[in-house]
């Protein structure tokens, strides 16, 4: 019997939130792409949270943006909700948040996708990769049909095995009931690839017309919408807005977890995988925080065309009865009726140490990974995997070098510098606190960082660029003027100052040290500035930040300067460490696992001593000099 057999440049296993960016970065970047995905119902779909971003995850979002991928832009086409989190303190935590459709989310990518030049969309279970003499070369479907390629993506995220899990009911699926991938682990452990077993949890959904808002706080959207990504015009996103809700669980709602804990399948046994600790189910968070009377639950909607309501905050996997006794005990729920029960999925992913910080794997050329599949949890974090996996998977096939960014570029960098370094052992979360630059890597400038980048690989436009370089030529210039414009201590200045509740000026100062008064900004002192051009929000924002921050910013990038010098120093591929003398065993055996590319890199590894760094460093210049 004949066995279809095809051709493409990229394969794509998998169309999540990583393998829908995977796939536009490869096919906008001229390569013939197919997408491979259980259910081309599926693609982008929203399987927990109703939204995109949040704090540190709306970083990522802008830094896809400004790369060229598509979430920022999508969720800018299908939010209901948007607001900045963390606007009480310093610009380098604001992060946008955006309540989504979950509908219209998943149809504009799917929309997206579909009208993509380069780009093919399957519907099938990939079952099996296909390696020759360690190099990648296409894939296999359950049915047999071989599909032959340069480059394959493995964003196969929650599907590999998958099992949904509440009480004693365990159902073999994916997740909202959709098929598991059954096949392709089994493939992946013949090939080397070495497996893991990881769990998330999503709560109960319930009936809108059976919650009592009454009983509950109302959390409104800003005032004014700042859209997630730069290319949006913010005019065109000024609408209406939804409400989301908070209320608390209480020592009845405790009582009740407490009472059946022994029938959580976290405690008993029957879940294997590690959870995320920084999103925890209600009964780890009662049984991990026991001091705490009470627990934030947002009840939060999943679309304007449905009823359900998401409660965040209260993922479980107890059992039914033991869900609707406990939910029915928290204020505004009383007569809630559930549509969907909460419950965990358990789901293979791999082992940490097996990726270059290209995505790529170390012992298969030609095969890359991104996603949850790579031990990360999040929609962001996948997309931000996703664009980078489809941008190196595009250049492998090209010949050309792969992108790689560090720790000083971006959230991104951060990112997938933490899954290949470190020996992660729960779903990793990205946090600001991660980030050692974060006063550099602000969400708000995203663009100005990335963009460069972006259009040099091909997948920003030449428009876009020069946009983005007379922005920058704009905020240098007026920051040089602000820096040079001095007032003197006239009796009209004086009095603009106390009414604006600060000091009154004692000799001629620039405006510049006007704005870095605490009580002060660029927008506050306009009265002062005679001479002030007409110029757009995002550009004012960037004077504002960089003059009032200047300090603490010059001294972050002294601190980069230092970290590129690592960075800089690269490590060769084929560096035996077993020769470097005084080197400590466990060092060596850690840095010949994790392949290192540079000093840097090295130096971030668990295990890896300072002393360790500096004994490889002297042994790397005497080579050199022989």
């Amino acid at each position: 019997m004949l066995k279809i057999e095809k051709k493409y440049d990229v394969v794509i296993i998998g169309a999540g939130h990583a393998g829908c960016e995977a796939a536009l970065a490869s096919a906008r970047l001229g390569l013939d792409t197919i997408v491979f995905t259980v259910s081309v119902d599926s693609i982008a779909l929203m399987p927990c949270n109703p939204n995109i971003g949040g704090t540190s995850k709306g970083h990522l979002v802008r830094e896809v943006d400004a790369l060229g991928g598509e979430m920022g832009k999508n969720i800018d086409k299908s939010f209901i909700q948007s607001k900045m989190l963390n606007k009480s303190k310093g610009p380098a935590v604001h992060s946008l948040r955006a309540q989504a459709d979950k509908q219209d989310y998943t149809r504009e990518m799917r929309r997206t996708l579909e009208n993509t030049n380069n780009l093919t969309i399957k519907q099938g279970e990939v079952s099996e990769i296909i390696v020759e003499d360690g190099v990648i070369q296409g894939v296999r479907t359950v049915s047999g049909a071989a599909y032959f390629a340069k480059a394959v993506v493995l964003a196969t995220g929650v599907y590999l095995k998958a099992k949904c899990i509440y009480g004693d009911v365990c159902e073999y699926t994916g997740p909202n009931g959709l098929m598991a991938a059954n096949h392709l682990t089994d493939s992946l452990i013949e090939n080397g690839i070495k497996m893991r077993r990881f769990k998330t949890g999503t709560p109960a959904r319930v009936d809108r017309r059976t919650v009592d808002f009454s009983k509950m706080e109302e959390q409104f959207g800003d005032e004014r919408i700042v859209p997630f990504s730069f290319s949006t015009d913010p005019e065109s996103i000024q609408k209406e807005q939804v409400s989301c809700w908070l209320t608390y669980t209480n020592e009845k709602t405790h009582e009740i977890i407490k009472d059946n804990i022994d029938r959580s399948p976290l405690f008993s046994g029957m879940i294997e995988g590690t959870g995320p600790r920084y999103c925890p189910s209600i009964e780890d968070k009662v049984v991990k925080f026991a001091d705490k009377n009470r627990h934030q639950v947002f009840i939060e909607p999943e679309g304007l065309y449905t009823n359900e309501m998401y409660l965040g905050g209260m993922s479980s996997s107890l059992p039914e009865d033991v869900q609707d006794a406990m939910y029915h005990t928290v204020p505004g729920l009383e007569n809630a009726k559930i549509v969907r029960n909460a419950y965990a999925i358990e789901y293979d992913c791999i082992e940490y140490g097996q990726l270059l910080p290209n995505l790529e794997f170390k012992n298969i050329k030609g095969l890359f990974s991104a996603g949850q599949f790579n031990g990360s949890s999040g929609y962001e974090e996948a997309a931000a995997q996703g664009i980078i996996a489809g941008i190196n998977a595009a250049r492998f096939v090209q010949g050309k070098d792969s992108i790689v960014l560090d720790r000083s570029q971006g959230y991104i960098g951060v990112l997938i510098d933490d899954l290949v370094t470190k020996e992660s052992h729960e779903p990793y979360r990205m946090m600001t606190s991660r980030a050692e630059y974060r006063l550099l890597l602000r969400q708000d400038n995203a663009d100005l960082r990335l963009s460069k980048i972006g259009y040099e690989i091909g997948l920003v436009s030449r428009e876009r660029y020069d946009y983005i370089c007379e922005k920058e030529q704009l905020i240098e210039k007026e920051i040089e003027r602000l820096e040079n414009y001095r007032i003197g201590a006239a009796k009209e200045n004086q009095e603009f100052l106390e009414s604006l509740g600060s000091t009154s000026l004692k000799t001629a100062t620039t405006l510049a040290e006007l704005i870095r008064r605490p009580e002060l900004d660029y927008e506050k002192i306009k009265g002062l500035d005679k001479e002030r051009p007409e110029l757009s929000y995002d550009v004012c924002e960037q004077v504002n930040i960089n003059i009032k921050y200047n300090g603490y910013i010059e001294r972050q990038k002294k601190q980069v300067k230092n970290f590129k010098k690592l960075e800089n120093k690269k490590i060769p591929e084929d560096f035996d460490y077993s020769e470097v003398n005084s080197l400590r065993k466990e060092a060596a055996q850690k840095l010949a696992f994790y392949k290192p590319i540079n000093i840097g890199q090295a130096s971030r590894i668990s295990g890896v001593s300072p002393a360790d760094i500096s004994v490889l460093l002297i042994h790397m210049e005497q080579h050199k000099n022989r």
